[in-house]
């Protein structure tokens, strides 16, 4: 008679129902995730113009939709590896925008390929808000040409080859179980006899 050890297989079983439990919750995350890069696409299409957001949690909302904001003084200009709007390589110019209210945002500024930094003191500027959040400035500024617009599709949705690894782990997880188990049978009988 073939004995199933009880405490190994209940291990081996609650582990393989996490992993499918996890594999659902990744289907799941994947669903709200395309919800959510809807509402970007959505967002990069329409022609309204928000104002910043300020330093509450709306910039999760309104994120690649166009925002309008208007910088008393600028400071911190630098720059980090950037695209041009034609997908060129070169440097993203940045600069921190000092707004109304005390806050400090974020802003491209433009791209370019030159080392030297643009003078910019602030002003009326428009853009797209992205992640970060930051202001992706379009018209660029100090001279600058248009720096690649921020893209939804630049995201990552991975979330439905998450469920496949973790459903792949449960199985598995019950095809080495098998075969441990009948490994197991198959020494007992060579003991018995």
């Amino acid at each position: 008679m073939r004995r199933i050890p009880i405490l190994p297989t209940i291990i081996v079983i609650a582990a393989v129902l996490t992993m499918i439990a996890l594999g659902i919750w990744q289907l799941g995350r994947a669903q709200e995730k395309e919800a959510l890069l809807a509402r970007y696409e959505g967002a990069t299409q329409s022609d309204e113009v928000f104002k910043w957001p300020g330093d509450g949690e709306g910039h999760e909302q309104l994120l690649y939709a166009r925002s309008r904001l208007t910088c008393e003084s600028a400071q911190d200009i630098s720059t980090s590896a950037g695209k041009s709007v034609q997908g060129q390589p070169g440097l993203a110019v940045t600069a921190t925008c000092n707004a109304a209210g005390g806050i400090a945002v974020p802003v491209v500024l433009g791209w370019t390929r030159a080392v030297e930094l643009p003078e910019w003191s602030g002003g009326e500027v428009e853009g797209i808000i992205a992640p970060g959040p930051r202001l992706v400035l379009d018209p660029p500024q100090a001279g600058l040409a248009a720096n690649a617009k921020p893209d939804p599709g630049d995201l990552p949705n991975n979330h439905l080859a998450y469920a496949g690894q973790w459903f792949f782990f449960a199985l598995t997880a019950l095809v080495i179980y098998y075969f441990a188990l009948r490994r197991r049978w198959r020494d007992g009988q060579r003991s018995e006899a």
